[in-house]
């Protein structure tokens, strides 16, 4: 296995580590799990080609760009809604 340097600024680098610590954790294994959750936009995209596939194998339903796209677009809202609430808690501590 190789090493890599990834230059953070020190706030990063301090919550990672703080993550790490509240986990049981190395900052190596942390990072080695961010990686493994992260997907790749080919990833993204080979699963939403397996799901809109097994919805139209197992319930006859055909998923448009435009669903997909409102879809994306209320995630998006509700990932954004769910940041600033938590930024919100934050700064109310």
């Amino acid at each position: 296995m190789s090493d890599v340097m990834i230059r953070v600024p020190s706030e990063v680098r301090d919550q990672l580590a703080a993550v790490a610590e509240a986990r049981g954790t190395s900052l190596r294994a942390l990072m080695q799990e961010i990686a493994a959750q992260t997907l790749t936009p080919e990833q993204i995209k080979a699963r939403a080609d397996r799901t809109r596939a097994l919805l139209a194998e197992r319930f006859g339903h055909y998923v448009t760009d435009e669903e997909s796209a409102e879809m994306r677009r209320k995630m998006s809202e509700a990932a954004a809604a769910r940041r600033a609430a938590l930024a919100d808690a934050e700064s109310s501590r």
